[in-house]
């Protein structure tokens, strides 16, 4: 590992390659990874339960790496961090900002998954001035419906991933559909790309102190989220079983300038169902990715939208505004009112 007085190495690396590095944080190691341009904004990733460096898709952290400065750490006792978990969002969120200031950071973006969502709302509400955009992936607000049975849900999908020797991630992430399931599988698979210098995973100590801390932030009493003012994105899969669904619409609606994607057919993992995300160049979008394949009988659009589900269908303050492309397949034999629902945006292109 690496201290960051010393020469750093070139940021321009793939995930399952950049180097692991360390930082003394009022005397305790925390680590980090960093990649992509050494210029600008940083962008800070949270990561959820039981989750080290080496839980994140590679395909998330590149995608956002691409044209972003992206740094990926362990909060306190996190994987291969010194000290211990603490037990509460908030210390958490407080452990976070001394990490960040650490590095010498004036102000960062911000990508908050899951628990890391919990921490990311923290963070924009006490310390403002240091935050300039977010995003919150698969989390919910302070007393969120279902928020408190996220320990229920996840020891009995522990069980059944023994029972069945799959990962729980395999059923707390996804949807039981077959494209759910080929996800899954096809997201596990990229964990497993980094082959050299992997985090250790985190301790049942960590894992009970998270559990506890999100236990406490389902039964907390609702915050004021009127005060987080910096532009958000609120992103989830439309059958999130861990922090459901609802959570991230009840987000959106609450947050003064927030835009809210929900992703079909997707769960918990939505973000690692094989998306790109990227709100922060000129360019702001989603992509989806890989482009499906195109049966005989099948037609490619590719549709330029403001939104593709009802619960965010309308255009903000009178002006179009793109928030991501996407490229879906649908079969010629499909009724037109049906997808044109579905579709609110422009068509850019068919093929064939």
């Amino acid at each position: 590992m690496s201290m960051p007085n010393q020469k750093e190495p070139s940021l321009n690396v793939m995930w399952k390659d950049a180097p692991t590095r360390s930082i003394d944080v009022g005397g305790t190691k925390f680590v980090y990874r960093r990649l992509g341009p050494d210029t600008g904004v940083p962008v800070i990733f949270f990561n959820h339960l039981a989750a080290e460096l080496d839980r994140w898709d590679p395909r998330v952290v590149d995608g956002i790496a691409t044209g972003r400065h992206v740094i990926v750490f362990n909060n306190r006792g996190v994987g291969t961090s010194g000290g211990s978990t603490p037990n509460s969002v908030a210390a958490m969120a407080r452990d976070a900002v001394a990490f960040i200031r650490a590095l010498g950071s004036e102000q960062v973006d911000l990508l908050g998954f899951s628990l890391g969502g919990f921490i990311s709302q923290v963070i924009a509400q006490e310390e403002p001035q240091l935050v300039r955009r977010i995003i919150l992936a698969g989390t919910g607000p302070a007393g969120g419906t279902g928020i408190d049975k996220a320990t229920s849900v996840t020891m009995c999908d522990m069980i059944r991933a023994a029972l069945t020797f799959k990962h729980p991630e395999y059923y707390l992430f996804f949807t039981k559909s077959p494209n759910g399931r080929r996800a899954a599988r096809e997201f596990l698979k990229r964990l497993n790309e980094r082959t050299n210098d992997r985090d250790k995973p985190v301790s049942i100590a960590t894992f009970i102190a998270q559990l506890k801390a999100i236990h406490a932030w389902g039964r907390q009493a609702p915050a004021d989220l009127s005060r987080i003012r910096h532009p958000v994105l609120v992103a989830n899969g439309d059958h999130d079983k861990m922090v459901p669904s609802s959570n991230s619409v009840d987000l959106a609606r609450r947050l003064p300038n927030a835009e809210l994607v929900i992703y079909d057919d997707a769960g918990h993992g939505g973000i690692m169902k094989a998306f790109v995300v990227d709100r922060y160049g000129s360019g702001a979008g989603i992509r989806e990715m890989p482009v499906p394949e195109v049966g005989d009988d099948d037609v490619l659009v590719e549709i330029h939208a403001a939104s593709v589900n009802l619960l965010d269908s309308k255009i903000r303050d009178g002006e179009f505004k793109l928030i991501f492309s996407r490229s879906l397949r649908v079969t010629k034999t499909l009724p037109r009112p049906q997808y044109a629902l579905m579709l609110f945006g422009l068509v850019s292109r068919i093929v064939p």
